[in-house]
C-alpha cells in the first residue's frame, strides 16, 4: 500500500504543484488565454488559489517523507478534495465541463484513502 500511495500521491502532488505554480507565478491575463474563469476573480483570488494547490501538494508529500506528523497527508489531500469540488462547480455554473477538477478530485481522494491506510 505505501507503493501505491507514493505512486498515486506523487501524480497528484506533481499535478497540484505545477498547476498551483501555473496560477501563482503567472499574471491573470495570461492564465485567462487558457483558463476562462480566471475573468471571475480578482488576481490575488487566483494567486491564492494557486498557493492553497501548491501547499495541499506539499502537504501530501512532505510528511510522508519526513515521517513527522504522516496524518496531515491525507488531510491535505482531503483539503485538495475540497477545492477540486468547489472548481467542478466553478465550470459547471460557468457551462463548461468540469472532467479536470473531477479528475483530480478523484486523485486526491484515492490519495487521502491511501494515506489512511498507510498511516494506520
Amino acid at each position: 500500500m505505501i507503493i501505491a500511495f507514493w505512486i498515486v500521491g506523487g501524480i497528484t502532488a506533481l499535478a497540484f504543484l505545477a498547476a498551483g505554480l501555473m496560477k501563482a507565478t503567472r499574471p491573470k491575463t495570461a492564465l485567462a488565454r487558457s483558463m476562462a474563469w480566471v475573468e471571475d476573480y480578482s488576481g490575488g483570488a487566483v494567486k491564492a488559489i494557486g498557493v492553497v494547490e501548491i501547499l495541499g501538494a506539499l502537504g501530501i508529500v512532505l510528511p510522508a517523507l519526513t515521517g513527522i506528523a504522516v496524518v496531515l497527508s491525507p488531510i491535505a489531500a482531503v483539503g485538495l478534495v475540497v477545492v477540486m469540488i468547489a472548481a467542478a462547480i466553478v465550470h459547471v455554473r460557468r457551462h463548461e465541463p468540469p472532467v479536470p477538477p473531477i479528475i483530480l478530485a478523484v486523485l486526491a481522494l484515492v490519495t487521502a484513502v491511501l494515506g489512511l491506510v498507510t498511516v494506520h
